[in-house]
């Protein structure tokens, strides 16, 4: 990779993660002071201090509000008008000014919430200055980190509650006057420090704390490494590679971007020098890392979200999150060896391999705070707070561990005291970049919650009536209206806020239509499928980031690189269409494990026909009379109850159809496999 590609990955890193200033030393202790202080304070609540939530909330905010001040300028890029509002070199006055008006306008709820409370829909006049400031300075904070479009829509939403009264009939709305507005929006728990940023702040921190700290440790490459010597020696198995790097960083990371530019800078050069075209080696690891935000048991911010949401257990989001996440990964490893198919692409040789009994002994120690998530999550059924929390401990330890034996390595074995300090700088390098990372995340569930107090205030209801009218009632096409739109919105916001801003108007309406028309759509369905469009937005283009990193890193053009990686994602697109009309791919009221490893065996077969569709190849290229046979197994395979529906058979046999599903898909291989042996 040349310099400016690189230079060009660190940018959409940079801007990513907010590290857009260089700070002075006295700066970059005052930054990481506050910092660390963010992540003792998530830890400390998260086990021995008892705060009420919306004392949470507020704190939580007011570190974001702080933060984002302090390393993000008003303009990114420079502008000669106005130098002093773009410096990078330093922190201006004004936002050290911002900084603390903002982090003392997120704390006012909080401050005097008891006199809040008292005077409930009758806001005094410090109420209202402070309720505006905390609007004004959220949105100014959020255009800063994620861009202009959440506060667009924000403002859009704000000002369509003001004037509403004065709408076309079709979208007139009573309208609200200000002290209700703020009441609602800032004064309350029904807005800004909503549902949201309470799952921002009891939740997302902590896991995303965790994957700050396992990539500081380390971790990072020994699951790049620990791929490649599993994967690397099969037909395409650099892109194989990639795909289990990205799915293991993304599963802890929640970012795509971040997870390009972590797998990215070793997987891409390697599918190149394998033989794979840039274009399309750049393009794999951005469906890889997309995805990996769909990876149980994590799943980026949004999951959490939608535990709160739909009311049930996070574990039960998992569940339900499994078999797509599962069988998107396995269509994509299914797109890699077509591709090395196609191309006639080898794997690597064994002494381009990292040895795997030796990688596995010096990263072994990564896998344990992961193993221990897992068990604390699906056996003892802990809440993520507790369990995220006990990881993050044990993970500490072992940092210590680690850096101590290293040390003694090094020095002969006495090296202890070395291996102490260099344990407590990894582990403040690990607060402050789980803090950094947490700003956009936390800034875009206030800033939706905006949105989601406006709807809450009576627009939702004449939103649901414009969205049916719209789709005139059918739910075929509200799923694609709802699709549509949640990959344009997702075009200039994070997952999160896509998904919190689609869930809200259009989740129950799926659920209402689909039940009008004789589909009983589960609330979790209709939450997951915003989730998954709004995460496939991250590659859509012309804006996915995404796309930007991956072919920065591989020397790429990046709308060609989107337009590749999109195709690649439309094998996972089809899966939220049929898990909202088989509700068994969520395993929903399905606690039978044989049955849910058969549904998701004839799932993966669905994918690997489906995505032969898309490939237009199988064992060999494919003939027009393929296709027909590949679409009946994609659709039987993926909604066996699809056959007795069209046929009036009794849907207590539906699972029994599988055999049709798996038949299509036979002949198709038995042709191509004659055709081979004829050519």
């Amino acid at each position: 990779m040349g310099k400016n590609e690189l230079r060009k990955d660190q940018e959409i890193l940079k801007e990513e993660t907010g590290e857009l200033r260089e700070f002075r030393p006295h700066e970059s202790f005052i930054f990481g002071t506050i910092a660390i202080a963010w992540a003792i304070f998530q830890l400390a609540i998260a086990s021995f201090v008892i705060l009420d939530s919306t004392t949470i909330r507020s704190i939580h905010l007011a570190f974001a509000m702080s933060l984002v001040f302090l390393t993000i300028p008003f303009f990114k890029k420079p502008r000669k008008f106005c130098r002093y509002l773009s410096v990078t070199d330093r922190i201006p006055l004004i936002d050290y000014l911002f900084a603390i008006v903002g982090a003392i306008s997120a704390l006012y709820i909080m401050l005097d919430w008891q006199g809040i409370a008292m005077r409930a829909g009758c806001p005094n006049t410090r109420d209202i200055i402070f309720g505006i400031l905390t609007i004004v300075l959220l949105l100014e904070a959020t255009r800063r980190s994620i861009g202009p479009a959440l506060t667009i829509i924000a403002l859009a939403f704000t000002l369509y509650a003001f004037l509403g009264p004065y709408m076309p009939d079709v979208l007139a709305f009573k309208g609200v006057s200000l002290t209700k507005y703020l009441s609602q929006i800032s004064l309350s728990t029904e807005g800004i420090y909503g549902i949201p940023l309470g799952v921002s702040a009891s939740i997302v921190y902590l896991f995303v704390l965790l994957g700050a700290m396992l990539e500081k440790a380390g971790a990072g490459r020994f699951f790049i490494d620990i791929a490649i010597s599993l994967l690397g020696r099969y037909k395409g198995g650099p892109a194989k590679a990639a795909i289990v790097s990205s799915a293991l960083t993304g599963m802890v990371s929640g970012s795509s971007i971040a997870n390009i530019v972590t797998t990215g800078n070793f997987t891409i050069p390697l599918m190149k020098k394998a033989g794979y075209p840039a274009k399309k080696a750049a393009a794999t690891e951005v469906a890889a890392s997309t995805d990996g935000q769909l990876m149980p048991p994590i799943m980026g911010a949004a999951a959490f979200i939608i535990s709160e949401y739909v009311n049930v257990p996070y574990i039960e989001v998992v569940k339900a999150a499994a078999i797509p996440a599962f069988v998107s990964y396995f269509a994509l490893f299914f797109v890699t060896h077509l591709e090395a198919s196609k191309l006639g692409i080898r794997g690597l040789s064994k002494e381009e391999l990292p040895d795997f009994k030796q990688t596995l002994k010096k990263g072994l120690h990564y896998l344990i705070p992961i193993a221990m998530l897992i068990y604390e999550l699906v056996v003892l059924r802990h809440s993520p707070e507790l369990s995220a929390f006990r990881s993050i401990m044990l993970l500490i330890v072992l940092m210590f561990v680690q850096e101590i034996v290293r040390a003694r390595k090094t020095n002969n074995g006495n090296g202890i005291g070395q291996g102490l300090k260099n344990a407590f700088r990894l582990i403040g390098d690990a607060f402050i970049a789980g803090s950094r990372n947490m700003i956009s995340v936390a800034l875009a569930t206030a800033s939706a919650g905006i949105i989601v107090g406006i709807v809450n205030m009576g627009i939702g209801s004449m939103v649901t009536q414009i969205v049916e009218v719209l789709s005139h009632g059918n739910i075929f096409l509200l799923l694609l209206i709802t699709a549509i739109a949640s990959l344009l919105l997702g075009m200039g916001l994070p997952t999160t806020a896509t998904y919190i801003v689609m869930a809200s108007l259009t989740a129950p309406i799926i659920v209402q239509i689909g039940g009008i028309q004789g589909f009983i759509v589960p609330l979790m369905a209709a939450h997951l499928f915003c989730f998954y469009f709004g995460i496939l937005a991250d590659d859509t283009p012309p804006v996915g980031l995404a796309s930007y990193a991956a072919a920065a890193i591989a020397d790429s053009e990046p709308i060609p690189t989107g337009l590749q990686g999109f195709l690649y994602d439309l094998r996972t697109a089809i899966i939220p269409f049929m898990f909202i009309f088989n509700p068994d791919l969520i395993l929903h009221n399905l606690n039978n494990w044989p049955l849910a490893i058969l549904i998701f065996v004839m799932a993966v077969f669905a994918s690997f026909a489906f995505t032969s569709i898309l490939q237009g190849w199988l064992l060999t290229k494919n003939k027009w009379y393929d296709i027909p046979f590949l679409a009946i197994a994609t659709l039987v395979l993926f909604h066996p109850a699809l056959v007795n529906t069209l046929f009036n058979l009794p849907l207590n046999s539906k699972y029994y159809m599988y055999i049709i599903g798996m038949l299509s898909f036979g002949i198709v291989i038995l042709m191509q496999k004659s055709r081979l042996k004829n050519s």
